[in-house]
């Protein structure tokens, strides 16, 4: 029975499944919109969105707390922490949003585009 199960799978074991999570989320926080399947931005969102809330404080604990989750990336964290933390600060979530795509031709997966909100919505 699969009771109590909060994250997606994926089709994946844990590391990854946490890979992938880390690698999309250095493209969203690189590009600022992504375009893949809709399970992976579903999955995507709340890790992302935890890790904005976490970075709009900037202390150390936050920057090894954010390199740590992200396996290590320290480019990405340092981006999270000095760009995209302070300008989400005074908004109280939602830093993200999902635009459903139609099916692709080759296998019918649904597509979508993850990207973040402008500060003024």
């Amino acid at each position: 029975m699969k009771h109590h199960s909060k994250q997606k799978k994926l089709g994946r074991t844990k590391g990854q499944r946490k890979a992938l999570l880390c690698s999309l989320t250095e493209a969203l926080v690189d590009h600022g919109q992504i375009k893949t399947t809709e399970a992976k931005a579903k999955a995507l969102r709340p890790f992302v969105e935890k890790l904005i809330t976490k970075s709009a404080e900037d202390n150390q604990q936050t920057r090894r707390l954010i390199t740590k989750r992200l396996n290590g990336r320290k480019a990405t964290a340092a981006k999270l922490i000095e760009d995209i933390g302070p300008r989400f600060k005074k908004r109280p979530g939602g830093y993200t949003r999902i635009i459903k795509l139609p099916p692709r031709l080759s296998d019918s997966a649904t597509e979508a585009i993850i990207q973040f909100v402008d500060i003024n919505e």
